[in-house]
C-alpha cells in the first residue's frame, strides 16, 4: 500500500478535467475587471472507462474504446457538455437554413407585389446598445410570469375554441377603500382577478387599421370611397340632427378610428345612390362580417358605437339587432355616466353624453315603434336634458335631437301606460289618460319647432321635422282607439273613442300631405332614417284598413281621398333618386298591392250596392255585361270582403306594433341581399 505521503497518481479521468486558471491566465479579450468565461471541456470517457476509471482510448477510425471492443459491449459517451455543443451546433445550422428559407421567401413576396429589396429594409432590433437576446428572453419570460399566470385551459366548446380563464396582476384588495358599495362585478373581479369578468379600458385603436382596412384589400377604390363618403356627409349625416353621428371631416380620418364605421357610412351611401349594386354589395358583406365578428370582442371605440348606429338608423333589416349592441357596449365604454361626470364640469365628457342621448333616440325608434321594451330607460340624464342643453359646447344638432328625446319621452310614458298587446282594446277610462298625451304632444311641439333652426343643407327640414313627427306621434297614439276592435263586435263608439280615432285619421292624412307638399321634406325623403319611412308607411296602411273595416262607422274618412293619396304617396316613392335596393322601392311596391287589394274591394262594393238596389240577393243576378263593367266584380265578392289577408293580416299595425311585415316581405329576409 502505498504510503499516505506519496502522490497518488492521478487517473485518465481526473486527468480529463482542467484545473482553474489563475487570473493572469484570462483570455486578452476578457476585461480585468471581470471573471472569465467558464471554459467548457471536450473531454471524452465512455461510460465503462468512467465505471472503471481508466483511460479512454479509440483507436483511428473506430467509434467504440479499446475496453468495450474487447468486452464486446456498447460504447456509450455520457460527456453531457460534449452533447450540449453538439446539439448547440445543430440547432445554429438548422436556423441558419430556416433564416435563409425565409429570407428568400420574403424576397419572392417582394418582388411580386413591385416592393423594394429586403436589404433595403431598416432593421428594427439593435444588439449592440440593447442586451442580448438571452437576457432579452429571460426578462420577457420573467414579464410573463409576474403578469399572467395561466392555468391550463377549460374544456373545448368547439372546434379550436376553449375557455381562456386569465389572471391579471393587480393591487392587493384595498379594505380602506372609500368607495364600500361598488358594482357587484367589480368585488368578484378585485377578489379572483378573472380578466373575462372585467370591463376593458375605453379607446384603444390599432394603430395600422387603415393599412388593413376593406379599402386596402381592393374591395372598392379609394375614389369611389372618397365619393360615398362625401355623399354621406352632405346629404344623410345632415338629416340626423345636423352631422353629429360623423364627427370626422375626410375620409382617411374615420378609416383609422374605427373600419365599422367608415364601412358602415360607405355602406349607407352606396343603398341611396343609383347603379351601386355591385359595391353595396361588398360593402355590405363586410359590414355584416365586422359586425359578426366584434360581438364577442371586448375592446371598442365610440366611432364602433357610432358605426352601429349609422347601420341601425338606415339598414332596416339589421336595425333592432344593431340598436340593441350598440346600447350594451355604450354601457361597457360608461356613457350612462358620461352626463353626470360633465355636470361636475368635465367637459370633455360632452362627445360622450352627446352619443348617449343619440342612442336613447336610436333605442327608441327601434322599440316602441316595433311595440317591444325600449332598452335605456328614463335615467337623470334623459330626463334633464336641458341642462346638457347650456353647455356652451352644445351645437344646433343637439337641439334637434333634445327635441327627438323629449317626445320619445312622452311615447314612452304612453307605450308604458298602454303597453304593446294587439288584442288589449283601450278601456274609456284609458282616454282621459289619452287627452293628457295628446295635450303633452301639442306642448311639445310649440316649444321645439321655434327652437329649432333652418341649416344650409337641408334647409327648412329642422322645423319641418318637428311638424312631421308632431303628426306621427299624434297619429301612433291616438291610433290606439281602434286597437283590438272589429267592426262585427262594435256595434257603435263613444264620443271619447269617436274623437280619438278621428284624429288618428287626420293625424295620418297631415303625415302623406307634409310628404307631399313640403318641398324640403318631399327633397329629404331618400335619405331620412327608416323610421320617417315606416311612420310614412304605417300612415298609409292605417288609412286603407281604416277605409275597408270601418266605413260605416261615421268616422271622418272617404275612401276615394285615400286611395288618391295614397297613390300620390306610391309615385313618390318610385320617382326618388335611390339605389335599386333602397327601402323607398319596397314601400312603393307593398302599398301598390294593398291599393290593388282596395281598389277590388271598392269593386265589390259598387257590384254590392247594385245588386241591393236590384233586389238581388247575390251576384248570380247580374248579367254578363254587368260583370264586365265591374273589373273583377264576381271573383272579389266569391273571395269575400273585406280581404282578410288586408285587414287582419298585420295584426298588431294599430298602435305600437310596427314591424317588417308591414313592409315589402323580402325586406325581412337576408335572401334580399344575396340577389
Amino acid at each position: 500500500m502505498a504510503s499516505s505521503s506519496t502522490p497518488q497518481k492521478r487517473s485518465s479521468y481526473d486527468a480529463g478535467l482542467e484545473s482553474p486558471k489563475r487570473e493572469d491566465d484570462r483570455p486578452p479579450s476578457v476585461p480585468a475587471g471581470r471573471p472569465p468565461p467558464p471554459k467548457i471541456s471536450k473531454a471524452r470517457a465512455c461510460a465503462e472507462c468512467k465505471r472503471h476509471k481508466i483511460r479512454c482510448e479509440i483507436k483511428p477510425g473506430e467509434s467504440s474504446c479499446t475496453k468495450c471492443l474487447r468486452s464486446g459491449i456498447k460504447c456509450v459517451v455520457n460527456d453531457f457538455s460534449q452533447k450540449f455543443v453538439d446539439d448547440d451546433g445543430i440547432w445554429k445550422s438548422q436556423a441558419t437554413a430556416t433564416l435563409h428559407q425565409l429570407q428568400a421567401a420574403v424576397s419572392d413576396l417582394l418582388r411580386e407585389n413591385g416592393l423594394p429589396e429586403l436589404s433595403t429594409y431598416p432593421s428594427t432590433t439593435d444588439t449592440r446598445n440593447g442586451p442580448s437576446p438571452a437576457a432579452s428572453s429571460s426578462h420577457h419570460t420573467r414579464q410573463r410570469s409576474t403578469e399572467t399566470s395561466q392555468p391550463p385551459r377549460a374544456s373545448h366548446n368547439g372546434p379550436g375554441l376553449v375557455m381562456d380563464v386569465t389572471r391579471e396582476p393587480s393591487l392587493e384588495p384595498d379594505l380602506q377603500d372609500p368607495d364600500l358599495v361598488p358594482a357587484p362585478m367589480r368585488s368578484l373581479y378585485e377578489v379572483t382577478k378573472l380578466r373575462n369578468l372585467r370591463n376593458n379600458p375605453v379607446e384603444k385603436p390599432r394603430l395600422n387599421q387603415l393599412e388593413e382596412d376593406f379599402i386596402s384589400r381592393g374591395l372598392i377604390s379609394i375614389h369611389e370611397a372618397e365619393e360615398l363618403f362625401a355623399y354621406f356627409s352632405r346629404t344623410m349625416n345632415q338629416l340626423l340632427w345636423g352631422g353629429i353621428i360623423l364627427v370626422h371631416r375626410d375620409l382617411t380620418s374615420v378609416r383609422r378610428s374605427s373600419t365599422l364605421l367608415s364601412v358602415a357610412v360607405l355602406t349607407v351611401a352606396a343603398l341611396h345612390i343609383p347603379n351601386r349594386t355591385e359595391t353595396l354589395n361588398q360593402c355590405y358583406n363586410e359590414y355584416v362580417s365586422l359586425v359578426s365578428s366584434m360581438s364577442l370582442t371586448r375592446v371598442h371605440t365610440l366611432d364602433d358605437v357610432r358605426g352601429l348606429c349609422v347601420g341601425a338608423f338606415w339598414l332596416s333589416e339589421l336595425s333592432w339587432k344593431l340598436s340593441g349592441h350598440a346600447v350594451r357596449i355604450a354601457t361597457e365604454l360608461g356613457l350612462h355616466q358620461s352626463y353626470q361626470r360633465m355636470m361636475r364640469g368635465h367637459n370633455d365628457q360632452y362627445e360622450r353624453a352627446q352619443l348617449w342621448y343619440l342612442l336613447y333616440v336610436c333605442d327608441h325608434h327601434f322599440s316602441i315603434a316595433y311595440g317591444r321594451p325600449p332598452v335605456i330607460h328614463e335615467d337623470a340624464a334623459i330626463k334633464n336634458f336641458e341642462n346638457f342643453l347650456r353647455s356652451p359646447l352644445v351645437v344646433s344638432g343637439d337641439i334637434r335631437l333634445m327635441a327627438q328625446v323629449a317626445l320619445f319621452m312622452i311615447l314612452t310614458e304612453a307605450y308604458r301606460m298602454f303597453g304593446s298587446d294587439s288584442e288589449q282594446p283601450l278601456s274609456e277610462e284609458d282616454f282621459g289618460q289619452l287627452r293628457v298625451y295628446n295635450v303633452a304632444i301639442d306642448q311639445w311641439r310649440l316649444l321645439w319647432q321655434p327652437r329649432s333652426l333652418d341649416s344650409p343643407y337641408v334647409r327648412t327640414y329642422p322645423s319641418k321635422g318637428v311638424a312631421l313627427h308632431y303628426h306621427f306621434a299624434k297619429f301612433q297614439l291616438n291610433s290606439l282607439a281602434l286597437r283590438a276592435l272589429s267592426p262585427a263586435n262594435t256595434p257603435g263608439f263613444s264620443m271619447d273613442r269617436k274623437e280619438s280615432a278621428n284624429i288618428a285619421i287626420s293625424s295620418a292624412m297631415a303625415c302623406l300631405n307634409m310628404v307631399l307638399e313640403e318641398p324640403d321634406i318631399r327633397d329629404a325623403i331618400v335619405g331620412v332614417p327608416i323610421f320617417t319611412h315606416t311612420m310614412v308607411t304605417f300612415s298609409a296602411v292605417f288609412l286603407i284598413k281604416v277605409a275597408v273595416s270601418w266605413h260605416t262607422a261615421s268616422l271622418s274618412i272617404d275612401g276615394g281621398q285615400v286611395r288618391r293619396l295614397v297613390e300620390r304617396v306610391i309615385e313618390l316613392m318610385n320617382c326618388v333618386s335611390a339605389g335599386e335596393r333602397h327601402l323607398t322601392r319596397h314601400i312603393a311596391r307593398g302599398l301598390g298591392k294593398m291599393v290593388e287589394r282596395f281598389d277590388a274591394w271598392e269593386t265589390a262594393q259598387y257590384a254590392g250596392r247594385r245588386v241591393s238596389v236590384a233586389g238581388i240577393s247575390n251576384t248570380s243576378g247580374l248579367n254578363d255585361r254587368d260583370q264586365r263593367d265591374v273589373p273583377g266584380g264576381a271573383n272579389a265578392m266569391a273571395q269575400g270582403f273585406p280581404p282578410p289577408d288586408l285587414i287582419y293580416g298585420m295584426v298588431g299595425t294599430y298602435g305600437f306594433g310596427l314591424d317588417e311585415n308591414l313592409l315589402d316581405p323580402s325586406m325581412a329576409t337576408m335572401e334580399f341581399w344575396a340577389q
